[in-house]
């Protein structure tokens, strides 16, 4: 068993990673944000999240797809959504309390029909007649924009700040099925 625990970060969060399905095999726990997982396991298939919300990416440097994960067991990768076994990178969140608030808007660089968001939103489409967010603007709280209606697909985790176009949470293009603002559950 591997353990990492950096001086230079204070975070409280513990996740453990396992190479196997089901909570076995070789495994790794990490407390803090780490850029690059690939050292500790070179696949992962379950992972437990004993404290505060993990968000993991399939590439190094907090790149690639994003699976935003809550405190819990996820016994394989499909129970993350994940489309493969690779998580190369996480960063820590502590839990959310407190209002979560962000403007959508329609259009590129904050353009064309803007709503003020406080609310989950299961299907963007039934909710505001259109799928396609071009900017956005976070205002408080962390959210996850998903790929598709029911909180389902590929996930952007969202922080605080201004997002000028879908390509700066990551996305390929402009289309969100849905979305859920980041708290206690």
């Amino acid at each position: 068993m591997c353990k990492l625990y950096t001086h230079c970060e204070l975070k409280m969060g513990k996740i453990i990673f396992y190479e196997d399905r089901n909570f076995q095999g070789r495994h790794y726990e990490c407390s803090s944000d780490c850029a690059d997982l690939s050292p500790y396991f070179s696949r992962c298939n379950s992972i437990r999240v004993e404290s505060d919300w993990w968000v993991l990416y399939e590439k190094p440097n907090y790149m690639g797809y994003q699976y935003v994960l809550t405190r819990g067991e996820y016994p394989d990768y499909q129970h993350w959504m994940g489309f493969n076994d690779h998580v190369r990178s996480c960063r820590s969140y502590p839990q959310v309390r407190g209002s979560s608030r962000m403007k959508i808007y329609k259009r590129p660089d904050f353009g064309g029909q803007m709503m003020e968001v406080m609310e989950d939103c299961l299907s963007v489409y039934d909710r505001f007649r259109y799928c396609d967010i071009h900017s956005c603007h976070v205002m408080d709280g962390y959210w996850i924009f998903y790929e598709h209606p029911n909180y389902r697909g590929q996930q952007y985790f969202m922080r605080p700040g201004e997002y000028r176009s879908y390509t700066d949470w990551g996305g390929y293009n402009s289309t969100i099925g849905s979305f859920k603002r980041m708290r206690d559950f």
